[in-house]
């Protein structure tokens, strides 16, 4: 069989098992649809965290960016898994003990105001449109490459999938069909990963091969990829380039961001107790530690082996894999100096971000033509999409077709689940407390319920523009969403329930200063001048993907000062926090 037709295979029998699960599972009432009935048990709640957190971000982009990265790609791994451990002892019980169906509903109540409650949508509307775009852009891109479909096409695939099980199933047929997903992204992630690390350490264990030497026992793996990176222009594999505020600043935007995702939050409503909550918590993060301790020996074993396989290469005789990734626009090749050999160094091969191809014209190679003019600084003539690694890896080390397409169905799973979970979020927030806590207190439960389904069909409508516009690199993507979290919902939660004296006026201050300063920044230097991207030109040297954290200190600011200069909550609204910080 071709890589293709096992693609098909695994990736076909993947989807008709989560669409079996949703319909065996379906969701019939509203709390059923927003929190599975609260009836989890915490072990599966645990495994459906871990695959409603790891997104495609996790599974595609997140080895990619340490593979080019180096050690400076050590803070996705530093601020989403310390995000997770502070989300799961700080915030996760005490939510779950008051006992509600989202974050707004908690918001709207704890600072007693619809105000609060709306302008708490609105933030999670912002990041969950974020957080979808990149998982869409994560299928798209595992389409367009083993079924052969345009990256766009790739995209509507995955969002007719995810509107079968997520409106039919909600929350209830989204648990269990995580479980499954988790199932099959981990063992996607793994097998090729325990491969990989036997062909080049003959170690079984990525963990451990990641600091082993090769195979013929000369030098460490570390130690070669800091020689071939220098040798070819590369700042050393284990040497930092970003400053030490920008990282700082990085990692705590990922880490309280991740406290403050509300798909995340909401995995911790489903389970019956509190004490529930706590168990699921410490059962995702041993799932999720999995993936996480094998993502550096994966970019690793990946950018050693990409080194290797191109490197001074004949286009014409070039290895089949460069060429599939070519076809569908995420390597390009431009031959600035006409020998016909592949050369790989640092600095930017042509002008512009992304590659724009001529549409049918080749050049003298078979090669791609690119509309881009050479970037004549340096003499790199390759372009690499970094979150192809992960799917390119298995390729590049010559595995079997079936693990192949086992990396493929992986990838998909881990996208499908995460935007699955931030659909329901999205959608339960417009209809249950945008609609039914708001402006229509009076529908019926059927009505909420059919609201939901259709919350969530538009939702994925305008999650699956947003990735058709590729905005940028997954993980960034992702980063970007983190950075909103952590600057508007996750102080008004944290303060919530360990500040009593955070009123209803700091708290929608707090959140609105927190959005507009951090999506007006990444906006500028994303969209309107990202020719002005650089250190250079960043407000205290802090990047897009980092800015997040001086928001969240805006929030904190903001929310404490209006609250000092204005009236206090209502008795029973401190009373009810006195309960909430009691999880007994």
């Amino acid at each position: 069989m071709t890589v293709q037709e096992w693609t098909f295979l695994l990736v076909g029998l993947s989807f008709a098992l989560y669409i079996w699960i949703a319909y065996k599972s379906r969701a019939n009432s509203t709390s059923e649809f927003y929190v599975a009935g609260k009836g989890v048990n915490p072990v599966v709640n645990g495994m459906a965290t871990a695959a409603d957190w790891m997104s495609a971000a996790s599974f595609l982009s997140m080895a990619g960016l340490i593979a080019f990265m180096g050690k400076d790609g050590s803070i996705y791994l530093m601020g989403w898994t310390g995000g997770y451990v502070l989300l799961a002892l700080l915030l996760a019980p005490y939510l779950r003990k008051f006992g509600k169906y989202t974050v707004p509903e908690f918001i709207g109540e704890r600072y007693y105001s619809d105000a609060a409650r709306v302008v708490a949508v609105l933030c999670l509307v912002f990041i969950s449109f974020t957080y979808i775009a990149g998982q869409m852009r994560g299928v798209g891109i595992v389409f367009s490459r083993f079924l052969e479909v345009d990256i766009n096409m790739g995209i509507f695939i995955g969002m007719a999938i995810v509107f079968v099980y997520a409106v039919w199933g909600g929350m209830k047929g989204i648990t269990y069909t995580q479980v499954a997903q988790y199932t099959v992204l981990i063992f996607a992630y793994l097998v090729p990963a325990v491969y990989i690390s036997i062909i080049v350490t003959n170690n079984p264990i990525p963990q451990l091969g990641f600091g082993d030497t090769l195979v013929n026992g000369s030098e460490y793996l570390l130690e070669k990829l800091d020689r071939v990176t220098t040798d070819l222009g590369f700042v050393a594999y284990t040497q930092n380039t970003k400053s030490m505020i920008d990282i700082f600043c990085i990692t705590a935007a990922l880490m309280f961001g991740t406290a403050g995702l509300p798909h995340v939050i909401v995995r911790f409503f489903t389970v019956p107790s509190f004490k529930d909550a706590r168990k699921s918590a410490g059962y995702a993060l041993i799932f999720i530690a999995l993936l996480y301790t094998t993502a550096p020996a994966v970019s690793a074993f990946a950018r050693m082996n990409l080194i290797d396989s191109i490197q001074d290469q004949d286009y014409a005789k070039s290895p089949q894999w460069f060429k599939n990734w070519e076809e569908i626009g995420l390597i390009a090749w431009k031959d600035k100096n006409q020998d016909g050999k592949i050369r790989y160094s640092a600095g930017n091969a042509f002008e512009g971000i992304k590659p724009k191809y001529l549409d049918k014209e080749r050049g003298l190679q078979g090669e791609r033509l690119l509309v881009n003019p050479p970037n004549n600084d340096n003499d790199n003539e390759v372009y690499i999409d970094r979150d192809i690694i992960v799917l390119a890896n298995p390729e590049i080390a010559k595995l079997p077709f079936w693990v192949i397409a086992l990396v493929a169905a992986g990838g998909v799973a881990a996208a499908l689940s995460t935007a699955a979970g931030l659909l329901i979020t999205l959608s339960a927030a417009v209809s249950h407390d945008l609609l039914k806590k708001t402006f229509m207190p009076k529908i019926s439960e059927r009505k909420e319920l059919l609201y939901s389904r259709l919350a969530t069909a538009v939702a994925i409508g305008l999650a699956g523009a947003i990735g058709v516009m590729n905005l940028a690199f997954v993980a960034q993507v992702v980063a970007f969403a983190f950075g909103l979290a952590a600057s508007t919902l996750f102080p008004v939660l944290l303060l919530g329930i360990f500040y009593k004296r955070l009123n209803k006026e700091g708290a929608i201050a707090g959140m609105l200063i927190g959005l507009i300063f951090t999506l007006s920044y990444i906006i500028y230097f994303k969209f309107i001048n990202p020719e002005l991207n650089s250190s250079d030109y960043w407000l205290l040297g802090i990047s897009p993907e980092g800015i997040g954290f001086l928001g969240m200190l805006l929030n904190l600011f903001m929310a404490i000062t209006v609250s000092s200069f204005t009236k206090p909550p209502p008795k029973d609204v401190m009373e009810m926090v006195d309960s909430i910080r009691s999880p007994q």
